[in-house]
């Protein structure tokens, strides 16, 4: 019998959370295994319910429903034989400036961020509006897909996430014929998010996408990595992985999903429009405006490896075929 230290149980309203998600990885099993590829408006906070944060050491031996979303010992890699990085180094080296403009800073800073209940708001040119619960969401078969997460500031991961393609739950929406983009908008809470008061940004957080984008089947709505529910700083209890364009871009904790006819300004098009247009971090042959995007740091190695056009995810050319990626976007 293994002895517990208090400090290590799961407060109930995680414990509820973590159900959820085991109910949902249940689905996993009976689905075909995914092969490793594998201004605005303000919206209101969720309801909460006080809980408290996940922690940063590495992940504890898990229930055998969710066992079956933990990478195996063959999948200890992405399909490029690039290492997973390791769990420690994915919660505790993160983007989230609602919380801080460094990377140690999140972890702390959002031990007491309210994630439960949630819910996500998928409006704009649909036939079907709709809100969906984390518990709507989590029944969504919850799949692994290891990806590479490479970031425009120059430093990638490979991370196993958990989730589902984001291509369902616009189906689900319907969208119009007038729909051309995805807008995503996270949370804005500067009552628990220090981040969000003040630094010069306009909040909340604003990121967007193509419809095709969108309904590519690499993208996904991310529920969880490493087998177990997303780390508060990694973005719980939703976020938005784009494996070929977004690192530090991508969205966390998302409230609201709007389809729109327009290209949306997103946040760094709005805070930094000479640096991070909507295509940035498409093309490595397309060095940011103080540094070159040709190598990349990839963390918990030395050195530095070459950058691959799209990421090494060569299936997404096609979305980009009519353009001229030499120019910045």
């Amino acid at each position: 019998m293994i002895d517990i230290d208090p400090s290590e149980i799961t407060p109930e309203p995680v414990y509820l959370y973590r159900r959820q998600f085991m109910m949902a990885a249940g689905a996993l099993l009976l689905s075909t295994a995914v092969g490793a590829c594998s201004g605005p408006q303000k919206t209101s906070t969720p309801e909460p319910l006080a809980t408290s944060s996940e922690p940063t050491s590495a992940p504890a031996p898990l229930p055998t429903l969710l066992q079956a979303t933990t990478p195996t010992a063959s999948r200890q890699a992405d399909e490029l034989g690039g290492e997973l990085t390791k769990y420690e180094s994915v919660v505790g080296y993160t983007n989230y400036y609602e919380f801080s403009l460094s990377k140690e800073g999140p972890a702390a800073l959002s031990a007491d961020f309210k994630i439960s209940p949630w819910r996500v708001q998928i409006g704009g040119l649909v036939h079907k509006p709709s809100v969906y619960t984390l518990d709507d969401l989590l029944r969504f078969a919850q799949e692994e897909r290891i990806y590479r997460m490479r970031c425009v500031e120059g430093w990638s991961m490979v991370i196993p996430w958990i989730g589902f393609p984001l291509s369902q739950l616009l189906e689900q929406v319907e969208p119009t014929s007038e729909a051309q983009f995805v807008r995503f908008e996270t949370v804005y809470a500067p009552e628990q998010m220090p981040g969000q008061r003040g630094r010069g940004f306009e909040w909340p957080y604003v990121e967007g996408l193509r419809l095709d984008e969108a309904l590519h089947p690499l993208t996904i709505l991310a529920t969880g990595l490493y087998g177990k529910p997303l780390a508060k700083q990694n973005g719980a209890p939703v976020r938005l992985v784009v494996p070929w364009k977004y690192g530090f871009k991508s969205i966390k904790s998302i409230v609201k999903i709007d389809l729109v006819a327009e290209m949306p300004t997103t946040f760094w098009m709005a805070s930094a429009p000479q640096e991070y247009g909507f295509y940035a971090n498409v093309n490595p042959d397309v060095p940011h405006p103080r540094w070159s995007q040709a190598t990349e740091r990839r963390i918990g190695e030395f050195g530095r490896r070459e950058t691959l056009l799209f990421n090494g995810y060569d299936e997404v050319a096609p979305l980009y075929a009519d353009m001229d990626l030499r120019r910045f976007y």
